[in-house]
């Protein structure tokens, strides 16, 4: 009897202690039960945003893609509209698109093959002009540039090249930007151009040294630039002191032809009497 007792009694204690930690485990329940569900909803979310954004993405690229290969068939058929019309709906729809800089870049290159120069040129403003330095962004400015040169605008070229950050095609930039300023006639500056194109990189070159030498061979010297304006000055000045002497003959011949006018009429009045 008493080891029955003894049973109980220890089955008494088990049973209080698993209702205590069921106790115990509902309290912490009610008190943090709504974060954990609310962790939950918020992981859920995350999982299906991920996913939707991932769709998204692969959809994205996936029409972008779509619209820059409708782009290189019409260019590689030579139907410049197809291509212009599906690289419109390829800048509207994905202008953000990598693909959207690639097909800039190829119709900038099929409308300069056709002779429409000021077509490239405005579908590789936006690429150019834009805020990004990638590697695209800054060979639609080499391209852009050259075409302004082309179309006999130097001034915009400087304007875009100037103060250019360093990358791989500064020397590229120096030395379309020493073009520009020889169209400008500022020789000093195109000289700086020309030599900041040969000094960048010499390891890498991405210009022909032995061009730019040659261009700035071509420049004139110091003296030969002096002599010029100083023969400028004194052919404005000789126009200049000229002008009083033919002032002088035109009044002169308007004297002369009054003269004869007057004589001219003395006799007409003789003939008359």
């Amino acid at each position: 009897p008493q080891g029955s007792g003894l049973g109980n009694k220890g089955s008494f204690v088990e049973d209080l202690s698993e209702k205590e930690q069921l106790d115990a485990i509902r309290a912490w329940w009610a008190e943090n039960g709504s974060y954990v569900m609310g962790g939950i909803v918020v992981g859920m979310l995350i999982i299906f945003g991920w996913n939707y954004w991932q769709s998204s993405v692969a959809n994205t690229e996936t029409g972008a893609s779509m619209l820059f290969e409708d782009v290189m068939e019409s260019s590689g058929r030579g139907n410049l509209d197809a291509a212009a019309t599906a690289a419109d709906d390829l800048f509207i729809d994905y202008p953000d698109s990598p693909y959207a800089a690639q097909a800039r870049l190829a119709m900038a290159r099929m409308y300069m093959d056709n002779g429409r120069d000021q077509d490239a040129a405005e579908v590789l403003v936006p690429l150019a002009e834009g805020s990004g330095n990638d590697e695209l962004a800054l060979l639609a400015r080499l391209r852009l540039a050259k075409i302004q040169l082309y179309q006999n605008r130097p001034q915009d070229v400087v304007d875009l090249l100037e103060e250019m950050p360093e990358s791989a095609y500064t020397a590229r930039f120096n030395e379309v930007l020493g073009d520009a300023y020889v169209a400008l006639e500022s020789w000093p500056e195109a000289e700086a151009a020309y030599i900041a194109a040969l000094n960048d990189n010499p390891q890498a070159r991405t210009i022909d040294p032995s061009i730019i030498q040659l261009k700035i061979n071509d420049l004139p010297a110091a003296g030969e630039t002096a002599a010029v304006e100083t023969a400028l000055s004194e052919e404005e000045a000789v126009s200049a002191d000229d002008l009083p002497d033919a002032n002088a003959d035109t009044a002169a011949e308007e004297e002369e032809a009054a003269g004869d006018e007057t004589d001219s009429t003395g006799d007409e009045e003789s003939g008359e009497a």
